[in-house]
């Protein structure tokens, strides 16, 4: 009779997840795009996951690498949750990937584009829900060079993992595609003024490639605008520096920018129309990279949950559901998991147009099914030293 009282207890009690994202310093404005993802994301579920409610606690992880580990460590031992989204940024993931593993907490990366954390340094702990950093940009790099037929580019990208690995990841491929990277240069994150970087640039490039994430975006296509650099120099964006969350605070200084991403605001899929509504109606605003990550999070947690009937407790099983996802009509499109959990997903070539008074991403080529690994045969690219700072060497600089 007592096990008969207790079992309805049992299966109320909240699915604890705990969600880790940046809510001040540089990267706050993307840090608040990811919680409404999944804010709106769960609001659409009732605040129910596999048939029981969920409790969801956001932290503050203040951007740096010792404070999102303290954060994440107050989230497992603290708050005893049973899942983290997120964090924000590679170099955090880098941070807090040894202790979820130890810790054997799931975790879905809903931004955070760290790419050795679903390569070399894969954990069964770990999937993400977006892109590595390189995914876009290894496409990218192979387009520019023989699509758009530049030869020559310099880059420019903020001096932290992330940005390291985007213009890597495009160096490589613009160089195996027959383009050379004859400049790169490295603003600190957060740098304020982009004009000394500007004014460094080689005038007799084809194009400049940009790696930035919040505001520096802003900043730089402004500058470079005042310049007189615009029309001159085409400019080729990262994932991130044309993300929706910057585009409603640009001008025409953004126009033209082509980049590359797997997902656009634009993007003409059933799924998405019916998605981007619904983030207009609930924030007044277009959605973007770090809205649709956590977004999508939040649809594969509910896929696993579905698949073991709520039982997140039963952490292997729940895992071998976690891994095994695929979402058919995501707002980006078709998207699944390699065996390192990193998504095969479109990576879609966009411009930055003005449509009915608002700046859009708008969708120009589709480049379908790509892996982490690009063209590249998986054995080799692990045997080469990861994407950094410093490789591939800048052998035309």
């Amino acid at each position: 009779m007592l096990m008969l009282i207790a079992l309805p207890a049992i299966a109320q009690e909240p699915i604890r997840i705990g969600f880790l994202t940046i809510l001040t310093g540089p990267l706050a404005a993307p840090g608040k795009e990811m919680e409404n993802g999944i804010t709106l994301f769960l609001d659409e579920q009732k605040q129910t996951l596999g048939g029981r409610p969920v409790q969801l606690t956001v932290l503050d992880s203040g951007g740096t690498p010792a404070g999102t580990l303290a954060k994440a460590r107050e989230l497992v031992e603290q708050r005893k949750v049973h899942v983290i989204i997120g964090p924000l940024a590679a170099f955090e993931a880098y941070a807090i990937a040894p202790y979820v593993n130890a810790q054997k907490v799931p975790t879905i990366s809903p931004s955070a584009a760290a790419d050795d954390l679903t390569q070399r340094k894969a954990t069964p702990f770990f999937v993400r829900a977006t892109s590595s950093s390189s995914q876009p940009t290894q496409p990218f790099g192979t387009y520019a060079a023989k699509t758009l037929g530049y030869k020559k580019i310099a880059t420019i990208a903020d001096d932290f993992a992330f940005g390291h690995e985007v213009v890597a990841g495009f160096h490589q491929a613009f160089e195996d595609a027959g383009g050379e990277i004859v400049q790169k240069l490295w603003p600190p994150l957060g740098a304020a003024d982009q004009s000394p970087y500007i004014g460094q640039l080689r005038r007799d490039i084809d194009a400049v490639f940009i790696g930035f994430a919040g505001v520096a975006s802003l900043r730089f296509l402004k500058q470079f605008e005042d310049a007189g650099l615009k029309g001159k120099i085409p400019v080729l964006a990262n994932q991130t520096a044309t993300d929706e969350a910057l585009l409603r605070n640009m001008g025409d200084e953004a126009v033209g920018v082509v980049s590359a991403m797997n997902y656009s605001a634009a993007l003409d899929l059933a799924p998405n129309r019916k998605f981007v509504a619904a983030y207009r109606k609930a924030f007044g605003s277009d959605p973007g990279y770090y809205s649709v990550g956590a977004y999508t999070a939040g649809l594969f947690l509910k896929q696993a949950l579905d698949r073991v009937g709520g039982k997140v407790e039963d952490t292997d099983t729940f895992l071998k559901a976690l891994r095994g996802v695929a979402i058919p009509d995501a707002p980006g499109g078709p998207i699944r998991l390699d065996k390192y959990g990193q998504p095969v997903h479109n990576i879609y070539i966009r411009r930055v147009e003005r449509k009915d008074g608002r700046l859009q991403n708008t969708v120009i080529q589709t480049i379908e099914n790509v892996s982490q690994f690009w063209t590249y045969p998986e054995p080799d690219f692990l045997k080469a030293p990861p994407y950094s700072r410093t490789y591939p060497p800048c052998r035309h600089c």
